[in-house]
């Protein structure tokens, strides 16, 4: 209950402390800009996706030789009985 009052309190002064003191600005942005940005966005998306798509494949073939021990120790133990 602490925690999430703390946390509390530190975004409000945060947006407070941007309202607030925050300056306006009168300013252009340029289209190859917002590409730029694009491309950052996209490039980021596509490494995560990546990398979770590598971990999947990795934590199914974890299971997949979880399942072929099991069911190996099964097999053998039903040939000794």
């Amino acid at each position: 209950m602490k925690k999430s009052i703390k946390v509390f309190r530190f975004l409000y002064f945060f947006a407070c402390f941007f309202i607030l003191l925050g300056n306006t600005s009168c300013a252009y942005i340029d289209p190859s800009a917002v590409t730029y940005v694009i491309q950052a966005v996209a490039g980021v998306a596509i490494a995560v996706g990546a990398a979770c798509t590598v971990y999947r494949h990795k934590i199914m073939k974890f299971f997949r030789s979880q399942q072929k021990k099991r069911a190996r120790k099964k097999h053998q133990s039903g040939e000794q009985q």
